[in-house]
């Protein structure tokens, strides 16, 4: 496949350096695109990025994976408002270990053929480099001339709200051009990519390899994503969507993308999916046709969900959606595991019970009427019962005088009663 034809139809091209698409059609490259190691998982805002290396991988060429570990410890100042935390060395080497975990998902490390990925920290060719050695060998060549025109650095000193720019900030598009130029020298790398908002500093690696070696080497960045509304990409009420599904359980990831509106689901099944371009636009005709099925937001869901967390993970979460809004099954239920069951009733009412009150058994209307607050009072939880109003783990409940045990327990520890379609109750039994 064309790498750039590629990206160019699912969107995902803000610029490119002329000269690219020739390189790539003459030879197997390598490119590279860095990854900020400030937590231990990735989040669905690396996924543009992430998505340019696999791309890349499957159109023959070599991805390297670049974890900022020295560049961490400094803080890339394009699109801040102010310096970053810096990170210890342990933290960082941890952070790396899990991302590389979760990069393994969609990029292949471990094959024999010559594009197989890889991963390198810029901490590790950074550590020993002196001070005066980097501004020797390094900052002699570029001016201040030159970094002041950057749009990230005269943003920042410009803004009324900007208390004004440290020099260690200042300098990390140095520190960053100085990444292209060594793997330029030791992986051959001749491609950086990136967020349309690392032109400035992928350039900066650009003409730093020109200056020093003479060669040529390009840059490509991909649009950074925004939501139909204008809102950031990736960002809910509770903060980051995680690919680590202790961060972000696989049901509120695959809840997340389903509840993306109809204009940013044609945006995003592009850039997310590996889908082709005829099965997407097959999919999008038939959305606009049908667009209350959301069959656009479902394969979209489908796919990612599938990619990050596996076929399983994915057939959990579309079941918790189904129970959630009245269709689910009691033998969906009594699958879920602990942490989906109470993500997905989340907010709603609880009471506890104790283990031994529930291990000889007890009466239904004694269980919700006195041992908790389900019913105001027996005779409402009768009349309830006997109008086919009531459900316990997703089963009706056919007579007031029905016995409730531990063989009922769901995760072995819950029950779910159910009044009408959505009222639901969580006893905990402890």
């Amino acid at each position: 496949m064309n790498f750039v034809e590629e990206l160019a139809w699912r969107g995902m091209i803000h610029d490119v350096m002329p000269g690219t698409e020739e390189i790539l059609g003459k030879e197997m490259t390598s490119a590279y695109l860095g990854i900020d190691p400030t937590a231990d998982s990735l989040h669905i805002g690396h996924l543009v990025g992430v998505m340019l290396l696999k791309h890349f991988q499957r159109c023959g060429h070599k991805p390297i994976a670049l974890i900022g570990g020295a560049t961490g410890m400094i803080g890339d100042p394009s699109m801040k408002s102010q310096e970053r935390n810096l990170l210890d060395e342990t933290t960082l080497r941890h952070n790396q270990n899990c991302i590389k975990k979760q990069l393994a998902l969609f990029l292949d490390f471990t094959s024999a053929t010559p594009n197989a990925a890889e991963m390198v920290n810029n901490y590790d060719w950074m550590k020993d480099y002196t001070f005066l050695d980097f501004i020797r060998d390094i900052g002699k060549h570029i001016t201040v001339n030159y970094m002041i025109s950057k749009d990230s650095v005269k943003k920042r000193l410009s803004a009324e709200s900007s208390s004004g720019m440290s020099f260690t900030e200042f300098t990390y598009q140095l520190v960053q051009g100085y990444d292209f130029l060594y793997l330029y020298q030791h992986h051959n790398c001749k491609l950086q990519m990136g967020g349309s908002d690392q032109w400035g500093n992928i350039t900066t690696g650009t003409e730093l390899i020109r200056r020093i070696t003479g060669g040529e080497a390009f840059a490509l960045t991909c649009p950074l994503i925004t939501k139909a509304d204008g809102s950031k990409f990736g960002k809910t009420e509770s903060g980051n969507v995680w690919l680590d599904p202790e961060k972000t359980s696989p049901y509120e990831f695959y809840q997340f993308w389903l509840n993306t509106s109809d204009e940013d689901a044609e945006k995003y099944i592009k850039i997310f999916t590996l889908l082709s371009k005829e099965e997407i636009n097959m999919l999008t005709a038939l959305h606009r046709e049908t667009p209350h099925l959301r069959q656009l937001q479902k394969k979209l869901a489908e796919e990612i969900t599938v990619m990050v967390h596996g076929r399983q993970n994915y057939e959990m979460a579309v079941e918790a959606s189904m129970i959630l809004f009245g269709q689910g099954t009691a033998e969906q239920l009594r699958r879920m595991n602990e942490k989906t069951l109470l993500t997905l009733f989340e907010g709603v009412p609880r009471f506890e019970i104790s283990l031994s009150e529930l291990s000889q058994g007890i009466g239904i209307v004694e269980l919700l009427a006195e041992k908790t607050s389900v019913f105001p009072s027996k005779g409402e939880a009768r009349r309830t019962i006997q109008a086919n109003g009531l459900s316990l783990n997703k089963e009706k409940v056919t007579s007031p005088d029905q016995s409730v045990d531990t063989s009922r327990l769901i995760a072995g520890k819950y029950l779910l009663a159910q009044k009408g379609k959505k009222n639901y109750t969580l006893i905990v039994v402890r």
